[in-house]
């Protein structure tokens, strides 16, 4: 069905018809039966898919990445596909328009993206009242924290701080969004120095709780060994739960579509390699000391495995949920039930 109806979607503008699609996906899913159908259509319930990870138990290891319900607008609705979980945002403080449009590009050729949105969100109050009254029938819902634009890098870890504290009671893990490359400047904050200062910050907030909240870093593809090196030590000795490899990159490396050279991060298949990569380096030079979460490139059930065989614990989908469709998510389910018989 999603191959019938792909190429129409595709002639139109990116985030004109994301905003078009879910939006659609709000009204059928009031309609009597939906959920029914769409649970028979693209769920798959089966104990051998549980996860515990971080303390957490996830119905299966596959979730949608931060970037596609930013607002925490369809967290339900997006739950009828099968997910295991969910990660909104990137949220910021205080609400933002993000870069200028034209800012999501279609590299077809690449089965790619390339996206400049810049941190567009509503606000960190606006998703927490949302996600108050989000039904979780099981679903884990992880919640990605950034600093708003005009933020300068000395004071971002107010930001982080804000945007903790507040979505606190609300989601099940947090991830530090340092990575992506869409926000000027955002990337040296991956340094060591002014990295550990923002994980530690957050890290004792998070121990004068009652209860704390897994932390985990989002990362560049980008990052040298040395880079990886220091990521590890990192994590290590601000204690935080691991770290979500990879966000997009830079590199613009053996495309062929005629948008390669828009400006923006790049996700997809060119990314896919590289993320995998990233993962087997993380997994192997800590001893799996922490948890990595795998994204980046995932199209097929195979690459998802991939990951996970690398050292992943669970894995994310973004750009391949636009290119697959939604039935990618049950596809990646029964290969794991076919795989780990």
């Amino acid at each position: 069905m999603y191959k019938i109806i792909k190429p129409l979607l595709f002639n139109y503008d990116p985030e004109n018809i994301h905003h078009f699609v879910t939006g659609g996906l709000r009204r059928v899913n009031r309609l009597w039966g939906a959920k029914k159908l769409l649970k028979s259509t693209f769920q798959l319930d089966d104990v051998r898919l549980e996860r515990e990870v971080m303390g957490l138990k996830f119905k299966n290891p596959v979730g949608l990445a931060a970037g596609f319900d930013k607002n925490a607008d369809l967290v339900e609705e997006l739950a009828e596909f099968g997910f295991g979980f969910i990660e909104v945002g990137t949220v910021t403080p205080l609400p933002q328009p993000g870069n200028e449009k034209p800012r999501m590009f279609r590299l077809p050729e690449d089965e790619a993206l390339i996206n400049r949105m810049g941190f567009n969100n509503q606000g960190v109050d606006v998703v927490a009242d949302r996600l108050k009254r989000v039904k979780r029938e099981r679903l884990i819902i992880g919640g990605n924290i950034g600093k708003n634009k005009l933020t300068p890098n000395e004071e971002a870890v107010s930001d982080y701080i804000k945007c903790f504290d507040r979505l606190f009671d609300v989601v099940d893990y947090f991830v530090v969004n340092v990575s992506s490359p869409n926000t000027p400047g955002l990337r040296e904050l991956q340094e060591k120095e002014p990295l550990k200062h923002i994980l530690n910050t957050l890290q004792q907030r998070n121990r004068k709780n009652d209860i704390s909240r897994p932390i985990l870093l989002k990362i560049a593809p980008d990052l040298s060994n040395s880079q990886l090196d220091d990521i590890v030590e990192i994590v290590k000795e601000t204690g935080i739960a691991g770290v979500i490899a990879t966000n997009t990159t830079l590199s613009r490396d053996n495309l062929v579509s005629p948008l390669k050279t828009e400006a923006g991060g790049l996700s997809g298949k060119p990314v896919r390699d590289r993320s995998t990569e990233v993962i087997r380096y993380l997994s192997e030079r800590a001893d799996k000391s922490f948890v990595i979460i795998g994204v980046g490139g995932i199209h097929s059930a195979d690459d998802a495995i991939q990951k996970l065989e690398a050292g992943a614990s669970l894995v994310q989908l973004y750009t391949g949920f636009i290119y697959e469709g939604p039935g990618l998510v049950k596809k990646i389910n029964k290969k794991l039930l076919m795989h780990n018989n």
